[in-house]
């Protein structure tokens, strides 16, 4: 019987084959990895062109805003000396002025809405290259980590952007437009100073009203922006602190019932309770026109419960999400609760008053 012959030549055949098939393998996750990195390198410079734009468009926004403020500071051209000419030159002074302005407040808005896209785009940049550095490295272990985090960045930027044109809508219906309006009314005090001074001191006094008010709006404002006072007052004595705010401003009447302590909570939660809480206390202010508002905390078996409970008007929940762009307020508390594993929902009804309801998990062990 013949032996079989186990020499190197005996054995190219199943070599090749098997080198064959290891470089077809090779060859796809190569060419997947090229695929990765070409699109990586396209979307990089798409991005950076996006940046020259949104670069160019700020340097215009800057242009026109300086514009404005000299046309702000130069006297106005009278138009009630009976001159055609002089009447016709202030009107189209006064008309490159409205438009001018509007330009501005036209180019402020988009430019946040580009700033929007850039951070997504940036965000979108990263992850591609993370992920062609994954198939570089060939660490297996990084796979699932990597999805979970850029799940977790996605949901942060969300959230982030989410907030962002909520207090963008809110400043540019509120103090951006009474601000537009305030200069509007001291250039119609100027053109009547000196003819009627009683009309002058009644449209001041006017004017003085809608600033006070506005300023309150601003100061609301800077206080959801502003670091919470948990580290100082903890979270019931700042969910207090939002609730004298509240009062303070709306002179409504707004009672707690924190029952529940706040230790079973991590740091991140806690700021999402806070947040939250301002949030549904500014739509009562606004929306609810409520006589009784009260906010509770209480502990139910392994779940960490806050509700903000008013008798106002209460409306269709169904109604108010199918607003989209308007539903700010809904969006921005909703985001916030899913970034911490929370459950978040409103019970409301015409006549009916609302609930804002949020839920945490907290564990037997912190019961």
């Amino acid at each position: 019987m013949r032996e079989a012959s186990y020499t190197p030549n005996g054995m190219d055949p199943a070599r090749g084959a098997a080198e064959s098939r290891d470089s077809r393998f090779d060859e796809l996750y190569a060419e997947a990895k090229s695929t990765l990195g070409y699109g990586a390198n396209n979307l990089r410079s798409v991005t950076e062109r996006y940046r020259e734009a949104y670069r160019d468009t700020l340097g215009r926004w800057h242009r026109l805003r300086d514009e404005l403020e000299v046309a702000d500071r130069a006297p106005l051209l009278s138009s009630e000396d009976g001159d055609p000419a002089a009447a016709a030159e202030a009107g189209a002074d006064d008309a490159r002025h409205k438009a001018l302005r509007t330009e501005v407040e036209r180019l402020t808005s988009d430019l946040g809405h580009h700033q929007q896209e850039l951070s997504k785009l940036e965000l979108s940049v990263r992850s591609m290259e993370n992920a062609w550095l994954f198939l570089e490295r060939g660490d297996a272990s990084l796979i699932a980590n990597a999805g979970l985090a850029t799940d977790m960045q996605m949901r942060v930027v969300q959230a982030q952007e989410a907030e962002r044109s909520r207090l963008a809508q809110e400043v540019h219906d509120g103090p951006a437009q009474a601000l537009s309006n305030a200069i509007f009314q001291v250039e119609y005090i100027e053109r009547v100073l000196g003819e009627d001074v009683r009309m002058a001191a009644s449209e001041l006094h006017f004017l003085r009203e809608i600033l006070r008010r506005e300023l309150g709006e601003v100061r609301t404002f800077i206080s959801q922006l502003r670091p919470p006072l948990l580290d100082e007052l903890g979270l019931d004595g700042s969910i207090v602190d939002a609730v004298e705010s509240m009062s303070a401003l709306a002179g409504a009447t707004v009672q707690t019932d924190l029952t529940a302590s706040a230790e079973g909570l991590n740091p991140t939660q806690q700021t999402a309770v806070l947040r939250i809480v301002q949030e549904a206390l500014q739509n009562v202010r606004k929306h609810a026109a409520a006589s009784r508002t009260v906010v509770s905390t209480r502990l139910e078996s392994s779940t960490w419960i806050m509700e903000v409970t008013d008798d106002g008007r209460g409306f269709e929940v169904g109604a108010v999400a199918a607003r989209g762009r308007r539903n700010f307020g809904l969006q921005f508390m909703r985001e916030r609760a899913e970034l911490v594993g929370a459950q978040f929902e409103v019970r409301s009804r015409p006549g009916g008053g609302t609930v804002v309801s949020l839920s945490i998990p907290v564990g037997e062990e912190n019961e």
